[in-house]
């Protein structure tokens, strides 16, 4: 449970507009996407990126460049960022047994015990070692049979972990972007230039498309940054399998807000700039840990927030996103924000004039 107090972990309705208990079928945040839409390689330079304005109070949308982003702000809005580092966390190994395997972690739980996803799970029984590396640097034991390829490990390695790591371990790409494993490109390009808290395994995509001079010239022209911590798992890339999406189970994820992010953050609010969250990753961070006049706490927990249609946005007036998956619980976060009809004829738009789509893809700013 989040230890900050104020915040919150788990599903919140619209305060103060009444429970939004009517059941809404998830077939209605559906689109059609044509597959070669889908970004499967990040653009040639960071930053070159097509965004899409969406006046979230109303207005038509307009088409323009990331690079065109400190222009849409206004001196004294704070920009809050996703500061996790995506770790190599795709293991390919050979079981002591024979055989090839793979590990994914999902999460660290304690000490050298990991949340993972194997396969093939019918051959790695509780017990089953896998070594990984040609010197067998890095070594996993299985430690309970997997459950929907779902299992926990126990790491064995020497020296340095995250040294160790990052010479066996492959980037972790979302299963659309569609090549059989990660290229040299991606340990730069699937990683913010701003990452710095060790522990995702998925990238906060939204923030891919900034580079050392883009933060330059917003802080040039007043617009100040904020960062705080979400660690991003695979189940931000989940469908919505549930009819409707009140079914839907949301996955937890591990959070920190400092003491001094929260206090920039609310300094701002005070003077009236505007908070413009950097991805949904920091959406359900700072929702997690604001009271009901939009004041962020500084805490550290795991969040398990689910923002749907009639959610009373509290910490944030708009936000930087990726284009999301069809039927996702990010295009439902972010119909909360716009009204779910405006924002997939966006996305009609959008597919129109053939923007990238997904992680690697092209940006909305909702400001």
């Amino acid at each position: 449970m989040p230890v900050g107090i104020g915040c919150k972990s788990g599903r919140l309705d619209a305060p103060g507009s009444g429970d939004y208990a009517m059941t809404v079928d998830t077939s209605l945040f559906d689109y059609d996407l044509p597959a070669e839409l889908i970004a499967q390689h990040p653009p040639s330079e960071r930053g070159d990126s097509r965004m899409l304005l969406l006046p979230p109070g109303g207005g038509p949308l307009q088409h323009r460049h990331f690079s065109d982003l400190p222009g849409l702000l206004r001196p004294g809005d704070c920009l809050v960022l996703n500061d996790t580092r995506v770790i190599p966390a795709r293991l390919l190994g050979v079981r002591h047994s024979g055989g090839r395997a793979e590990v994914l972690l999902l999460r660290r739980l304690e000490g050298d015990r990991w949340d993972a996803l194997v396969r093939p799970a019918r051959r790695m029984r509780a017990g089953t070692m896998v070594r990984f590396g040609d010197s067998g640097q890095l070594n996993a034991e299985v430690l309970q049979r997997p459950n929907a390829g779902k299992t926990e490990v126990r790491l064995d390695y020497q020296g340095d972990f995250e040294a160790v790591l990052s010479q066996v371990g492959i980037m972790p790409l979302p299963p659309y972007i569609r090549r059989e494993t990660a290229e040299p490109e991606d340990r730069e390009r699937y990683q913010t230039v701003y990452a710095r808290a060790t522990g995702a395994v998925a990238a906060p995509t939204a923030g891919l498309h900034f580079t050392g001079q883009m933060l330059e010239r917003l802080a040039d022209g007043g617009v100040l940054t904020a960062y705080v911590t979400l660690h991003v798992g695979l189940g931000t890339f989940a469908p919505i399998s549930a009819d409707t999406i009140e079914a839907h189970t949301m996955h937890a994820e591990r959070y920190s807000i400092s003491e001094q992010a929260a206090a920039s953050i609310n300094q701002v609010r005070s003077q009236g700039g505007r908070i413009i969250a950097v991805g949904t990753t920091v959406v359900r961070a700072l929702e997690s840990c604001s009271d009901e006049r939009g004041i962020v706490q500084p805490g550290a927990g795991e969040s398990s927030l689910y923002i749907t249609p009639g959610y009373r946005f509290r910490a944030i007036d708009g936000m930087l996103t990726n284009f999301h998956l069809p039927r996702s619980s990010l295009v439902v976060m972010v119909s909360a924000l716009v009204g779910r009809e405006r924002l997939l004829a966006a996305y009609e738009v959008a597919v129109a004039q053939r923007y990238r789509f997904y992680s690697y893809g092209d940006c909305m700013l909702i400001a």
